[in-house]
């Protein structure tokens, strides 16, 4: 005899979870499929307060988040997030925040070379470790450097911010930072010929055709605590250049000020497909926690996501994990990763829209998304849903972030 059952029914069948995983403070992520209780967690209260959130196209990922963040803006928490398909501006616009485009036709610039400005002495070197994110940035553009080519760009990494007064001193990064226009002059001017080949491979940058998007002084802020960056109107090629951009802004800017932040990297494999850029996420996911910053990180590439070493890095440096429905392709790969049991990757597997796994700590838990009516029109993402709301007059705005001064 067979039977059909839910996901809901298949969750209490299974000895795999937790049967509670809620605490007194925290945001609401959904409801325990074995046994109808709150999930409530508090992510700061963790080692760090990291989160992936893997599932495959259509499954939740994006309104679970969504969620996570209205809920969290609500306690105060500002949230920067990077979002590759304007997924998240009707929810900006909702809630007052700041929706920045960067694209050709959009005012809006970033200076790669900005520094954070940091007065005070610290452990690190400021310029040391812009200058380091800068050769990565540099191989996303240019591709493989030899060790002569990097020693080279290096030289002339260092002259153009001494060009400008910029030095390790602290003091001196007050200064305006040099433009990509001066990395080029300063390539063109050496007497290696290996600097005029580095300095054509920026060209396109400075004179040609992507002229505009990165050689500018940054007119951008992060004075509102909901702050969207998206990259939709980019070719696929400058995304990840731009993404990788606008992460290292983000975080040359946030460590300024200590504040209790959200970091979303929506379609995170974007930057994975990198080594160098990869490398960086990995970066700020093991720092974060020195600046009260928790990372998202999310994609629905899974199978590639783990099948790197920095992937699987970040999923270490994550005490919270969200495993939504899974493709067959995908689901050996999930399993080996969070040692799953047969019954978790079926439940994966089968999983309706909304349900999952939550994981915190050492403890998980069979989860179902669950919303109110006005949340759910904020953060729906159904092509259908989101028409109707346009075509009916607009309610008022739900004003949840004010400004504040970073």
């Amino acid at each position: 005899v067979t039977r059909n059952m839910d996901t809901t029914s298949l969750a209490t069948t299974f000895p795999f979870t937790s049967s509670e995983l809620s605490s007194n403070e925290g945001v609401l992520y959904g409801l325990n499929e074995h046994n109808g209780s709150l999930v409530i967690f508090d992510r700061f209260s963790l080692e760090n307060a990291n989160s992936v959130v893997f599932a495959k196209a259509g499954a939740g990922k994006s309104y679970m988040v969504k969620l996570e963040i209205l809920r969290s803006l609500m306690f105060g928490t500002e949230v920067i997030i990077i979002d590759p398909e304007n997924e998240y501006k009707t929810l900006s616009d909702a809630v007052g925040g700041e929706y920045i485009n960067f694209s050709f036709s959009s005012p809006n610039r970033i200076n790669p070379f900005d520094l954070s400005a940091l007065t005070e002495k610290s452990e690190e070197n400021e310029l040391n470790l812009k200058i380091l994110s800068l050769h990565s940035l540099f191989k996303i553009i240019m591709g493989t450097l030899t060790p002569t080519e990097e020693a080279i760009l290096d030289r002339a990494l260092v002259a153009t911010y001494k060009a400008k007064g910029i030095t390790p001193d602290p003091t001196t990064q007050k200064l305006p930072p040099p433009l990509m226009e001066d990395l080029y002059k300063a390539l063109i001017g050496m007497e290696e010929p290996q600097s005029r080949s580095l300095a054509d491979r920026i060209e396109k940058f400075v004179k040609g055709s992507f002229r505009g998007i990165v050689d500018q002084p940054s007119n951008v802020n992060l004075k509102n605590p909901f702050t969207v960056f998206s990259v939709r109107d980019l070719e696929d090629t400058l995304k990840p250049i731009a993404i990788y951009i606008i992460l290292d802004y983000i975080w040359t800017k946030m460590r300024r000020d200590l504040k209790k932040r959200l970091l979303i990297v929506d379609e995170a494999w974007y930057l994975m497909r990198q080594p160098d850029s990869a490398a960086f996420l990995y970066g700020i996911a093991k720092r974060a926690r020195k600046y009260f910053l928790g990372l998202t990180t999310i994609t629905q590439d899974v199978e590639d996501f783990l099948g790197t070493d920095y992937g699987k890095a970040i999923v270490t440096n994550s005490s919270i994990q969200i495993l939504m429905k899974q493709s067959p392709a995908a689901i050996d790969k999930v399993a080996q990763t969070f040692y799953l049991s047969e019954g978790e990757k079926h439940l994966l597997l089968s999983s309706e829209v909304g349900e999952g796994l939550f994981f915190a700590g050492n403890n998980h838990v069979a989860i179902r998304v669950v919303a109110s009516p006005d949340e759910h029109k904020l953060i729906t993402t159904k092509p259908s849903e989101i028409l109707a709301q346009q075509q009916t007059p607009p309610a008022p705005k739900v004003r949840l972030v004010s400004e504040t001064t970073t």
